[in-house]
């Protein structure tokens, strides 16, 4: 377990130079409004007796493309102007956000281009091409992923949707974070999954200046957290990018980060990293005893309870950010395969 404090606890949160704000979060949810799920918060009982607090569940899982993604992809592309979609869009991607472009892009009748490092599940691509966008296969990292993006951005003119260090992006993943405090005025506790920042940095932003006495803690895995290694760094450091369940944390941060470190570093209270086999279990858990279908990212916040990681003290939501796993690899781990 690795819990590292964030630098400030205490001050006003809203006017404090962050990077994105409330307001720029609660813009976002009038623009996404009709286009996204309001996804429900749901009791679980036997995460509430394991963690020996009232524990929901945020069940990103029910948004149309299988993921919290689509609040993102949907704010960012709404902010554009017509000619900015029109000469398409790009992104580079582990999966779930670019099967949001595509399916945002589909909707508006735009084009869209998806870059991704072989690393992808072969469900996550082939959820994407049935969207009718455009695959490229690059290289066996998210960062190779993200230099043909550029690429394709100088030769093609594409108009690029990043897929967290960007303000818009951010602003619409924190709304997952409006709405829990909402449901949960007394919350205590978010559980939020953290790759690169853009639904624990939303998130956060959204529940510290609403309630600013709650903990929000970032879940993600042994292999290669990327954030994690910002933080011990002091910044952005290239990490290599290993295989694990919870394929969708994959990653780097990008060096050139702008946004989503500055809000993790300033407003997490803390991180918790996970082994494997804990990630397969909370996978089990949430099929087993929850009845949701969640991939190993969806399910890391499960885990940490389930694993004695977490302490909870109060009212807790665990935001299950999606359930876009292979299903085969799911049946196997339901049925009790090691990770």
């Amino acid at each position: 377990m690795t819990i590292m404090k964030s630098e400030i606890l205490s001050r006003s949160i809203e006017d404090d130079g962050l990077p994105v704000t409330l307001s720029e979060i609660r813009q976002a949810a009038v623009r996404i409004a009709g286009s996204v799920t309001r996804t429900p918060l749901v009791p679980s009982a036997t995460l509430s007796q394991c963690g020996g607090q009232p524990v929901c569940l945020k069940l990103e899982t029910d948004q149309p493309v299988g993921s919290f993604k689509l609040r993102g992809v949907m704010n960012a592309i709404l902010s554009l102007g017509d000619a900015a979609r029109k000469r398409g869009l790009v992104t580079a991607s582990t999966g779930n956000h670019g099967r949001a472009l595509a399916y945002a892009a589909k909707k508006l009748g735009v084009p869209a281009t998806i870059c991704m490092s072989s690393l992808v599940p072969a469900n996550k691509v082939e959820a994407i091409r049935a969207l009718g966008a455009d695959i490229r296969i690059v290289g066996a990292s998210q960062d190779d992923a993200q230099e043909e993006v550029e690429r394709l951005v100088k030769s093609r003119g594409f108009t690029q949707v990043a897929p967290f260090d960007d303000a818009y992006v951010v602003a619409g993943q924190g709304t997952i974070g409006l709405e829990i405090v909402e449901d949960m005025p007394d919350l205590a506790t978010v559980l939020v999954p953290l790759s690169g920042g853009g639904l624990a940095g939303g998130v956060a932003a959204a529940v510290k200046a609403l309630r600013p006495q709650a903990q929000v803690i970032g879940i993600s895995m042994e292999r290669g957290a990327a954030m994690h290694a910002a933080f011990a760094a002091g910044g952005p450091v290239a990490i290599r990018e290993e295989e694990t369940l919870a394929d969708s944390l994959g990653g780097g941060i990008g060096a050139e980060n702008r946004v989503t470190f500055t809000l993790c570093r300033r407003l997490l209270d803390g991180i918790i990293l996970l082994t494997e086999d804990e990630i397969a279990g909370g996978i089990r858990h949430a099929a087993r005893e929850e009845g949701v279908t969640v991939e190993g990212a969806g399910a890391v916040g499960i885990a940490a309870i389930l694993a004695g990681k977490v302490k909870l003290s109060g009212l807790t939501a665990v935001i299950l950010s999606g359930g876009n796993i292979d299903p085969a690899v799911h049946r196997r781990i339901v049925e009790g395969a090691a990770a």
